[in-house]
Parts: structure tokens; sequence; C-alpha cells
């Protein structure tokens, strides 16, 4: 939760036919007449570096297999509040452990800004995680050699594909299943999903675990391993690029910005078949069936924890739901908790990055947060609330008393953590987060708790 609130002339004979080789290769990429298999052709010696698991296409070994000439574009847009981002296209070649991407003969060169640099994470606006992200630079070189002074002299291609590429970090908040969702697989989805496998990511801040732990996405977005871009001595050939990723907003989609009508219900859709998970639709049950509403319940163990976990799920059983608890360990196996959360009508949770979780369950599902006290309501339904009936889930929320906290044992009632939780607010988040959302735990009144539990159940059956 800590910074969340902060956005393709004319010529003749021959060479006309170079000229348009380029745009008739890219209109065959677009449609889907081609299997999912990428080429990639090897120029001279390839370096170590390059490994037959990342040659998964056919390879040509001849050498000084050359491109045809043409001429690059590069264009950025760097007004997003979620991320800056820059597309180019043409002859484009990435240096991975520079990190840096060259675009030759460019016709969109101008000498101011021959250098462009950016991070390629959704959180430009949070300075100190952006700082833990690898700045990528970009050198647009123009089409005549030497041109304006400029006389760099761009590596050549080691290894050539015929895919487009895709930039990005595995860095920021990356053990945050929220801010994984926010900040890079939504993004990515956004950027790489309109090609059907046939792009190649590559990560900056390559971290082996988290590629292993989201492999099921990954692997649903690119038919190809993802490149260890900081490791690479290899000089990778693209015929066209994204660096950075599309972002609208904290886990969700904004249709009207998505180039391709992208919406959360479709990025559920995408996840379901990434997880194989089998419940699309929840049905509501009948109370007289004797089946029971199955609900899982996200426990924390640091801040914000549910201390009377065992009498809250006593109540929830005896009201009618089947309560299936889980605690980080649980929630931490993705593979296997996607599907538990699928299988579930109800997600319920104090606030904190388990309640993303939501992603998994089935259309028509419910999400509840239980609000901590401490006037959080707006911040915790900006994150947890609503992006949830985009998703084509309902929500809603049991917001906790000053009976309900432990700041009991801490302040006393007199105090303005009680009195005027606004005059913390105004203090500066600094000591929101110190007080209200890291040094507090629930403690639920269990009658008003269950009085919301019967409510709940009531909601979400039928006779």
């Amino acid at each position: 939760m800590r910074g969340r609130h902060k956005t393709k002339k004319h010529g003749g004979g021959v060479a006309a036919l170079w000229l348009l080789l380029p745009l008739l290769v890219l209109i065959v990429l677009k449609t889907n007449l081609l299997p999912q298999v990428a080429h990639y052709s090897v120029v001279s010696s390839p370096p170590s570096a390059v490994s037959r698991d990342e040659m998964t296409g056919d390879v040509d070994a001849t050498e000084d297999v050359a491109a045809p000439m043409v001429r690059s574009k590069l264009s950025c847009n760097f007004s997003n509040h979620q991320s800056n981002t820059c597309t180019m296209e043409g002859d484009v070649r990435i240096h991975g452990k520079p990190a840096t991407v060259y675009v030759v003969k460019a016709s969109t060169y101008l000498p101011e800004n021959s250098t462009i640099k950016l991070r390629p994470y959704a959180r430009k606006w949070e300075d100190q995680v952006m700082q833990l992200v690898r700045e990528v630079t970009m050198r647009s070189i123009p089409p005549a050699a030497g041109a304006d002074g400029d006389d760099v002299t761009p590596p050549e291609c080691s290894v050539r594909h015929d895919v487009p590429a895709v930039v990005f970090s595995t860095g920021g908040y990356n053990r945050n299943f929220f801010h994984v969702m926010t900040d890079v697989i939504i993004p990515l989805y956004l950027t790489a999903r309109e090609y059907n496998g046939r792009v190649q990511l590559l990560a900056t801040d390559y971290e082996p675990k988290w590629i292993a732990k989201y492999k099921f996405i990954l692997a649903a977005l690119s038919a190809y391993p993802v490149i260890d871009m900081d490791s690479e001595d290899t000089v990778r050939c693209f015929p066209s690029a994204h660096v950075g990723l599309e972002s609208h907003k904290e886990l969700g989609i904004i249709p009207g910005l998505s180039r391709n009508g992208y919406t959360m219900v479709t990025f559920r859709e995408f996840i379901r078949a990434a997880y194989s998970l089998q419940r699309p639709r929840v049905a509501p049950v009948s109370r007289s069936s004797g089946r029971k509403p199955r609900l899982v319940l996200i426990l924390r163990r640091n801040s914000r924890q549910l201390k009377n976990e065992a009498e809250a799920i006593a109540a929830g059983t005896e009201v009618g739901f089947e309560v299936v608890a889980a605690g980080p360990d649980d929630v931490s196996d993705l593979e296997r908790f996607a599907g538990v959360a699928n299988s579930c009508d109800v997600l319920m949770g104090v606030h904190g990055a388990g309640l993303a979780n939501m992603l998994f369950l089935p259309d028509n599902g419910t999400v509840v947060q239980i609000i901590p006290w401490g006037e959080l309501k707006w911040p915790c339904r900006h994150s947890f609330g609503d992006p949830v009936v985009p998703m084509g889930l309902r929500y809603l929320e049991y917001e906790a008393t000053a009976e309900e906290t432990t700041l009991n044992e801490t302040y006393p009632r007199d105090h303005a953590v009680f009195t005027d939780p606004l005059a913390i607010h105004r203090q500066g988040f600094d000591k929101v987060w110190n007080i209200f959302i890291n040094g507090q735990h629930v403690i639920l009144d269990i009658k008003r708790f269950r009085g919301f539990m019967e409510q709940l159940y009531q909601a979400i059956t039928t006779e």
C-alpha cells in the first residue's frame, strides 16, 4: 500500500522490392498463418551465451546473414502516470549486459533525443522503488553515418529474431503479489498479449525464482524462454521492440486506453487459461440443497493479523460456509493456491496483498475486505475495492470499529488515534503507515462479525 496513490517512397526495381520486404514480413507476422516458431539467424560465430534452449526455432547457421536496409523508427511516451514506454521498429539491436538498445538508421533521429533512458517498471511516480530498477538506454543512430557529429557505431548482430521484443523488469516490489500483478503482469498482458505468443520477453533485474514462480503466466504470453538481459553478451536483433510496459491503473485496465480492447474480464480469462482453472463462474448455492458456499479466508502473519481467527472461522462455519483458511505458506504456492481460490465463492481477508488473489475467483464471486481502524476506507477501496466490479466480481467490506483494534493496547481512548484519526493522516503518510497500516492487528467483535456473515450468506445463496 505504501505510495500507491499518486499515469510504418517511392523507388523502382530492386530497390523498391528491398524496401517493401520488411513491410511484407510484418504483415505476414501479424496474421496467424504461421506456426508458433521463432526463427533465429546466427550471424558469424555466435557467442557462447546463446543457449540451444533459447534457439527454439529454426536456425540458419550460414555466415554473414545481412538484414535488408531499412529505415527505423523510435517513439516514446513519458506522459503516462504509471510508466514510461518506448516502441521501435526497423533495425533494432539489443545488447543485454550494458542494457542498451540501438535503433539503427532511425528516420526519427534528432541530436537532442539520440539517447533516451528509462526504467522498465510500471510505478514511475515512486522514486524509491524505481531506483531499484535497472535503467535501459536507447541509442538512436542517424540514417547517414556520422550525421550531426554522432560517431556511435552500433554492435553487429549475433542473433536475429523474427519476432518482436518486450523489455521489462522483474525488480521493484517483486515479492508482493499485488505489486507483481499491478506493476508487471497486467502491464505485460497489455503489452505482449496481442502477439499470441510470438514475442520474445527480455527481463532486466532478472530473478530466477520470480521467473519460476510466474512461469505459467509467462509461458501463456510468450512461446519462448524469458531471456536474462543482464547477463547477455549476445547482441540480439529484432524487427521491433517495446521497452517498458503499458499500464493504466492499480490492479486494473482502462478498456478505452487498451489498443486491443482488453479488459480485466479478458485478463482474468487469460489467467484462468494459464493455470488451467476449471471454474469460470459461480453458480448460487441453494440453501435447501445441503451444499455449502465455499469461502477462503486469507490470513496474515505480520501486520494486520486477524488475532481471533479461530473464532472467525467458527462463526463462518456456523452460519453455513465451508471455510478454507489460507496462511502465507498456502498463498505463496501460487500454482496450487490459484486452484483453491478458483474453487471458492468468496475470498475474504484483512486489507493486504493477499486480496489480489481475487484474480483467480470465478466470475460472480465475492470479495470481502476487512478494513482496519483508522479512516482507511478510501485507500483500502482504492486498492482492493474499486478493482473488483470491473473483474466481474462483487465487493463487500467489513470496517473494524475502535473496539476491534489492538491499538487499544498502545493508545488511550482519548488519543487522536481514536478521537480524530484524520489528524494522524494530516501528519503525513509515514504516520499513517506506522500506526494504522503497519502498527495494528484486528480483533473481531464476533457477535458483530457473525451478523455480517449471516447477511453475506443470504446474499450469495438462494432458497
